[in-house]
């Protein structure tokens, strides 16, 4: 099994095509991608964004709104013929292939419409010569958002920051969420969490807004649990920052108590899950950058997540998509797009489980799309996938909230921020006047007001 996976890290270091000279402008999309197809023809040309079939609005199924609902896999890949497919996978995905029960991937015609609002590309476009990083090579000191900070970026931090402050509006609400975590070896026992959850985006907000207007704070998040019984009443709060570490409470409802967690972030196993889910593996890649140092490889056409409307089916019961061999390959969905390869290993210095990680960033939305995990003896670990759609409530804009995380090792994984099965679907707001979108919500004094019973 590691010769294979040797072999798959050569086939796809072949693949890359490394970073060369700017393009010209007017080659390029505002957010950095080519707008033209692939010369072989796999990825097609840039299309932008596209409005969903007449009659759609929130608390429908996006999918049968979407004008491409009745497309037919090209072809599907499974054990029996992956190695005819080598060239345009990642060694995760190879892997996962192989050693998954079943696992199946139904690959469709690609479609390139992913597009930012137009204020969110002026910001992009005025980024390419006002947006930096600090001296320390991470930290982003000025950008304007919403917008990509560094649509031509020259480094693998610039490429995972324009991941990370992403466009999403002004928030995002589950109500609820379920973070579904599938049984151990030999049990049938799954962690089903259920509880709302809401993201603010100070940066979100349309006109033009740096990190200095908001405090320097890039992201607000809640979460609450109502089941199973012996997670009930758990919640937290957190608060990211452009300038400095995170600041995280929670509420321990055995201890009536708001307690203070600052070491909940990095590489810390978030409570109730059995270690099985850390802070920063959170939607693909969530928090600092700095232990780990970040090399930009170049760009490949891979096969990936996207266009998965099947990940937002609020109505199937969720044991019916999430089984215990892995995602029902039926509400997947894989397209060939060109991705930027960006590469993260362990600095010398610091201390984490993972040794190296390696992400796969859309060059149209530079959402996170397939990730890796590399364990202290480099042995290929942990692999992620995400599921985007166009955001119709934002204008086209592409997002990935749901996404599944496999260990390799143990057999089991992980699916978060997905509303499958809870009857509702998540929310994007493009704007809202709402006390849970406001910064002080996000506060002890806050958290302990709503938490105590």
């Amino acid at each position: 099994m590691r010769k294979q996976t040797i072999g798959a890290v050569s086939v796809v270091a072949a693949a890359i095509s490394l970073l060369t000279a700017v393009a010209v402008a007017d080659e390029l999309t505002p957010v950095g991608a080519e707008r033209a197809a692939s010369k072989d023809g796999l990825v097609p040309a840039f299309a932008g964004r596209q409005a969903p079939q007449s009659g759609w609005e929130y608390g429908k199924f996006r999918g049968d709104f979407w004008k491409h609902r009745d497309e037919k896999p090209l072809y599907s890949i499974d054990a029996a013929n992956v190695e005819k497919y080598t060239d345009k996978l990642s060694p995760g995905e190879i892997q996962l292939i192989r050693q998954q029960k079943g696992y199946r991937m139904d690959v469709y015609p690609s479609h390139r419409e992913c597009q930012l609002p137009d204020f969110a590309e002026q910001n992009s476009k005025e980024n390419l010569t006002s947006a930096k990083l600090a001296a320390d090579g991470e930290t982003v000191q000025t950008a304007q958002f919403p917008g990509v900070p560094f649509p031509q970026p020259k480094s693998g931090a610039e490429a995972i920051r324009n991941y990370e402050t992403r466009y999403r509006g002004e928030g995002i609400e589950w109500a609820p969420v379920v973070t579904a975590i599938s049984p151990r070896p030999g049990s049938t026992d799954w962690i089903d969490a259920v509880g709302p959850q809401v993201f603010f985006f100070p940066s979100g907000k349309a006109g033009k807004t740096t990190p200095s207007d908001i405090d320097q704070l890039s992201l607000a998040a809640y979460f609450s649990v109502d089941s199973p019984a012996a997670l009930a009443g758990q919640a937290f709060v957190q608060r990211q920052f452009f300038d400095k570490d995170s600041e995280t409470y929670y509420y321990f409802p055995g201890q009536r108590r708001v307690r203070r967690m600052p070491a909940y972030t990095h590489d810390a196993p978030l409570i109730g899950f059995e270690n099985q889910y850390l802070i920063d593996e959170s939607n693909m890649f969530n928090g600092p950058i700095d232990r780990f140092n970040w090399k930009l490889v170049g760009k490949r056409e891979m096969i990936v997540p996207y266009n998965d409307f099947g990940m937002y089916s609020f109505k199937t019961k969720l044991h019916d998509i999430a089984t215990p061999d892995g995602i029902a390959a039926d509400h997947r969905r894989y397209e060939v797009h060109r991705v930027w390869v960006v590469e993260a290993t362990l600095k010398p210095t610091a201390r984490h489980v993972a040794s190296k990680k390696v992400f796969y960033l859309d060059e149209d939305s530079w959402l996170a799309l397939v990730g890796e995990d590399y364990d202290a003896q480099g042995k290929l670990w942990k692999v992620r996938e995400s599921y985007p759609i166009p955001v119709w409530e934002l204008g086209g804009t592409c997002d990935n909230e749901p996404f599944v995380q496999y260990d390799l090792i143990n057999g089991r994984y992980v699916l978060d921020a997905s509303s499958i099965g809870q009857g509702k679907d998540l929310r994007w707001y493009e704007h809202i006047d709402n006390p849970r979108f406001r910064a002080d919500f996000y506060t002890a004094e806050s958290l302990r007001s709503v938490s105590e019973r």
